[in-house]
């Protein structure tokens, strides 16, 4: 069987606070890791029938990218719910969602 294996590596400062991410990837092509600002991990627990979250992000975050990363993340579920489900009605209100808070996240920051 074949295997893949996704890391990630977090340094904290004295406050457990991360400063800075890194992830590296064994299908990514290259032995490098990469910097990242942010990330956010979904897990099913099948068992508990329940989603576990995990939710990082650097100091250096900025307040608008953190916004505009999290209206991806919605973004990139909306198409997963259709891949996955077929549930056109669901993948179309998130992005309606997506759309109204691109909105808001522009009036906020300005366009950009």
């Amino acid at each position: 069987m074949k295997k893949s294996e996704i890391n990630f590596t977090v340094e904290l400062d004295d406050k457990n606070v991360p400063e800075k991410i890194t992830w590296n990837a064994s299908e990514k092509g290259s032995s490098d890791p990469d910097e990242t600002k942010s990330i956010s991990i979904s897990l099913w627990d099948h068992e508990q029938k329940n989603t576990m979250r995990m939710d990082l992000w650097t100091k250096e975050m900025p307040v608008d990218e953190m916004k505009r990363f999290y209206i991806d993340c919605l973004g990139g579920l909306a198409q997963s719910v259709l891949n996955s489900t077929g549930d056109e009605f669901m993948s179309q209100q998130m992005n309606d969602l997506c759309e109204k808070l691109v909105e808001h996240v522009k009036k906020e920051f300005g366009a950009q």
